[in-house]
């Protein structure tokens, strides 16, 4: 009998003790995703949660850039028949047209022009192409108009990005076409527009020295959290991290070292900028290794899997360019992953704590293991972003 104790303590140690392998968080991802393929099985669907919308709307779009990004490690050709399928449906056009200048519309041609990088095609990028021309000669005169005292004395030609999640959704969209085209001015637009949002917009978005992101104009001081707390949300914050990895990847893709970008101004500028949230994020950790809905309050205070995901992402990408230290970021990676497949991941794949849409962090509360939020897709992008950079970090 007490051989047997002794032999189930040492496997039970044994076990607490086994590091998270690259295999290990593809089996997840996999799971994951195939829960999500089986259950959206025609992407050309539209969806109906209060209102039909068009799959190519922001939070389809999300799941697709997690999709390529699994697709990068695990080559299966059903993921690009069926990001195919939903892109060909959609004409490779942002949804609302090429007219369009809202982010959320804009999302879906991330993965366009991933399929153009893959395997060519001009049809994936023509109406990318029309649409940011347009925009970057158009003004947003409605929103400057309504809201001059926050404009910062601008005339709204750089204020499209008015709520930080756009920077997600629409600024690598600029950097994959400056890297294709070799057309700086898409790039150089970009940063004018994310300086504005970061520096300009009701005082500037980016508290410089607390390295986090106010959400937008309503959520700048003196707005506070019942505890007295600024309002800094998760996801948002993961929107802001995850498009500042995505925008700084197609640099590094398209030079043979690092060096010429060292006096690249705007390439300087992201990299300070990720560097300083990574110092933010770090800090705000939960014990069990989530992150909180609002990062530095005890307000919902709880697990939330799409924030924490998306700072997997980033923190294991910065390892791997080896700006961020190794023995500080890993084991915040490693508790945050085993965190989300304990608690969150259910056996048939749907993922739990997972934050429904919303602008800040009382959307969709109460959150839960087996709360289905409004929307999954971009839950399970997200999932899929963090997957993929950890499984790399992993086979580093």
């Amino acid at each position: 009998m007490r051989k047997a104790l002794l032999s189930l303590l040492c496997s039970l140690g044994c076990t607490a003790a086994a590091q998270t392998t690259a295999a290990d968080v593809l089996q997840t991802a996999r799971l994951a995703n195939d829960y999500f393929m089986a259950k959206y099985s025609d992407p050309t669907l539209p969806t109906n949660v209060k209102k039909i919308r068009p799959s190519s709307l922001w939070t389809r779009a999300v799941y697709y850039e997690g999709l390529m990004a699994l697709y990068a490690i695990d080559p299966q050709q059903r993921y690009i028949d069926y990001t195919d399928s939903w892109a060909s449906f959609h004409r490779w056009t942002p949804r609302n047209g090429t007219a369009t200048n809202d982010a959320d519309d804009q999302c879906c041609m991330q993965t366009y022009i991933d399929r153009y990088m893959q395997s060519g095609g001009q049809e994936k990028i023509d109406a990318a192409k029309v649409n940011l021309a347009q925009q970057m000669r158009t003004p947003n005169a409605r929103f400057a108009q309504a809201n001059a005292a926050v404009m910062g004395g601008t005339d709204g030609l750089y204020g499209w990005w008015t709520w930080i999640d756009a920077i997600q959704m629409a600024m690598p969209i600029y950097f994959q076409m400056a890297r294709i085209t070799g057309d700086m001015a898409y790039r150089d637009h970009a940063m004018s527009m994310y300086t504005w949002s970061r520096d300009t917009l009701a005082g500037g978005l980016f508290n410089k020295a607390g390295g986090l992101w106010w959400r937008d104009k309503d959520y700048v001081p003196p707005y506070k959290e019942p505890d007295g707390q600024d309002c800094y949300w998760s996801r948002g914050n993961g929107w802001v991290y995850a498009a500042l990895v995505r925008c700084m990847d197609q640099y590094l893709t398209s030079h043979a070292t690092y060096k010429p970008l060292k006096k690249d101004k705007a390439f300087k500028q992201l990299k300070k900028d990720f560097i300083a949230m990574s110092e933010a994020l770090l800090r705000c950790q939960r014990d069990d290794g989530f992150w909180n809905p609002s990062l530095t309050s005890t307000n919902y205070a709880m697990k939330e899997t799409s924030g924490t995901a998306l700072f997997i992402y980033g923190m294991a990408w910065g390892i791997r360019q080896g700006w961020l230290k190794d023995k500080l970021y890993r084991p915040a990676i490693e508790r945050a992953w085993n965190a989300i497949v304990r608690d969150a991941i259910h056996p048939d794949g749907f993922i739990g704590w997972m934050q429904g849409t919303g602008k800040d962090p009382s959307a969709g509360q109460p959150l839960s293991y087996d709360k289905v939020p409004d929307f999954e897709d971009y839950g399970t992008g997200c999932l899929l972003l963090g997957a993929a950079e950890y499984y790399k970090l992993l086979n580093k």
